[in-house]
């Protein structure tokens, strides 16, 4: 429920909100880009976790750049094998 939350935010955001702004982003992915990806990847609270940080390093004294999404630690992570895809075929 988290997880589907989080990601409907973030859609509203990248498709209401975003384009009345227009093209600032000084980080690849872009930071709503980098929040889903993060959100797939390690969950609605690590993941929005990891968004929040990232948000943090939206201002004019950081240079921005590429800045990836970190892979899970597998040692911790409770994530099922496959990146998190959770289909059984």
């Amino acid at each position: 429920m988290a997880t589907w939350l989080m990601t409907a935010l973030i859609q509203c955001y990248r498709y209401g909100i975003s384009p009345l702004l227009g093209p600032r982003c000084r980080f690849w992915p872009t930071c709503s880009s980098y929040a889903l990806e993060a959100i797939q990847l390690h969950g609605p609270w690590r993941g929005g976790w990891l968004a929040l940080r990232r948000l943090l390093k939206c201002h004019p004294f950081h240079a921005g750049g590429v800045d990836p999404v970190p892979e899970p630690d597998r040692k911790t992570c409770r994530c099922p094998p496959g990146g998190g895809d959770q289909r059984q075929e």
